[in-house]
């Protein structure tokens, strides 16, 4: 009933030709202030932006070359674990399989290395030219045999 009341007055107000725009606005403020107290909820008030926020000092172009330097430090670390691991392969390891079919006197055709491993065509050559050849810095011959199949091995 209260609210009810408070709006009446400030139609009542806006309406007259004789009220003034600070009666209009103080109705209207009874009114909201009537919502208020009625338990209606209101949003809290915003608070007020920082006036003084600092800017990082040197900007993206610092943490750029942080970044650099950080990678540059992995890829020395990664490449020097992988000089010390790349030539000694475990016992029983696909790579030492691979490098044992290559040692033999007529090589061994992608078949075979694939039979004995169970690796991809396309990942075993891969393994050859990658980690035979380059990694481990070995001479790869590769020639077709006598039924037309490529056929890799180590020349010695």
């Amino acid at each position: 009933m209260k609210n009810a009341k408070h709006t009446e007055a400030a139609v009542e107000a806006s309406l007259t030709t004789d009220a003034t725009p600070d009666q209009v606005q103080k109705a209207d403020a009874n009114e909201t202030a009537a919502v208020a107290a009625g338990g209606a909820a209101t949003a809290p008030a915003k608070a007020a932006a920082k006036k003084n926020a600092s800017k990082p000092k040197g900007g993206h172009r610092a943490k750029q070359g942080a970044k650099k330097a950080s990678t540059k430090a992995k890829v020395a670390k990664t490449k020097h674990a992988a000089e010390k691991h790349a030539g000694v392969p475990h016992e029983f390891s696909k790579k030492a399989i691979v490098i044992d079919l290559l040692r033999r006197k007529q090589g061994a055709t992608l078949a075979e290395i694939a039979a004995a491993t169970s690796w991809q065509n396309h990942s075993i050559r891969g393994f050859i030219s990658g980690t035979l050849g380059k990694k481990m810095d070995l001479p790869v011959e590769s020639f077709q045999n006598a039924a037309g199949e490529r056929t890799y091995r180590i020349a010695k």
